[in-house]
């Protein structure tokens, strides 16, 4: 019988963790090897971790705290202790196993060598909670598929982990998509299949939790172009350009043109709610109903700013020379 591992990294998560670790306890079997790896949290995440039997990993606080250090010291411990482990369910300390998940990604899996990583449909805890919340539930529709990236979430090959030496612990943000790129570059290949995978806690309930989460995403777009921006991968290339222009330029040029001419450079700004409408068709072609998609579409505008300022602080702290640091967006509870 194949076996299974699971990795779950956290900070700060409190009952969220509690409730993705008894997930995994109650829909794995009980042999099933269960590591914590915490990365510095105060709320006690530990102690509750340990009070349900999960092998827990506390990370080395003299180094930079990173989601993909975390995955790797979590993986790495699995595979020496476990060595006949085949696969192994990452997990986020926000989120849930859903019933079912387990037993059809390991199918998928099984039935192709070639694929190292089987992905699902994540969703939203409680969508209903925040306008942030019912953003980030739509953000995780992708379509099902062959696909280029999984995000934290995801039952992976052994074998295909080492072969790439795992995520790459130098990012804060965008790690898994990277190491994506590194397996489909070795002829590995990732599915996204239509089954409902997790639950996910997005907890945003303020604007500035989704400015901060945007900047996040601008860095990882900017640090993902610098990284994988080079032919054939192009990666996020036009993501990169987007949030220049939309974020940055576009503004800056409709205003500091407006004395000499006349005004009419503000007509620039017409650009925004056109591209919002485009936004806005897409996401109704794609089933949302137009009060969603219309949200969506407001969102997606909007997110430009905070995303051109991640970008720009990812250049600055790159040509400083400078340690990048966790952008964290959620609070204890």
């Amino acid at each position: 019988m194949t076996r299974i591992g699971v990795v779950t990294i956290g900070r700060n998560e409190g009952q969220r963790l509690i409730r993705c670790l008894k997930s995994a306890i109650a829909l794995l079997p009980q042999d099933t090897p269960i590591i914590y790896v915490d990365s510095g949290s105060t709320d006690g995440s530990v102690a509750a971790a340990e009070s349900l039997g999960v092998q827990v990993i506390n990370l080395d606080m003299s180094r930079p705290f990173t989601m993909a250090r975390g995955r790797n010291t979590g993986f790495r411990y699995l595979i020496e202790h476990f060595p006949d482990i085949k696969y192994v369910q990452f997990i986020d300390g926000d989120c849930e196993l859903i019933p079912g998940w387990i037993e059809q990604a390991k199918e998928t899996l099984d039935n192709d060598d070639k694929l190292a990583i089987a992905c699902g449909r994540r969703r939203e805890r409680f969508p209903d909670a925040s306008i942030y919340n019912r953003l980030a539930d739509m953000e995780w529709n992708t379509p099902v598929g062959e696909a280029k990236a999984c995000g934290g979430d995801a039952l992976i090959r052994v074998s295909a982990i080492r072969e790439v030496n795992g995520y790459n612990e130098a990012l804060i943000c965008g790690e898994e998509p990277e190491m994506c790129i590194r397996l489909r570059q070795r002829g590995w290949k990732i599915v996204r299949i239509d089954v409902d995978m997790t639950y996910h806690d997005a907890a945003m309930l303020k604007f500035s939790q989704w400015w901060k989460r945007s900047m996040r995403g601008g860095w990882a777009v900017a640090e993902g172009a610098a990284m994988h921006g080079e032919p054939p991968e192009r990666y996020m290339i036009r993501d990169s350009l987007s949030g220049w222009l939309w974020g940055l330029f576009l503004p800056v040029m409709a205003l500091s043109l407006a004395w000499v001419t006349s005004g009419l450079s503000l007509l620039l700004f017409l650009g925004y709610p056109v591209l919002m409408g485009r936004v806005y068709q897409y996401r109704c072609s794609y089933g949302d109903f137009p009060s969603h998609a219309g949200l969506y579409a407001f969102f997606c505008v909007l997110y430009k700013f905070p995303q051109v300022i991640g970008q720009m602080k990812y250049w600055l702290i790159r040509w400083r020379g400078q340690q990048a640091t966790l952008i964290e967006y959620k609070t204890s509870v």
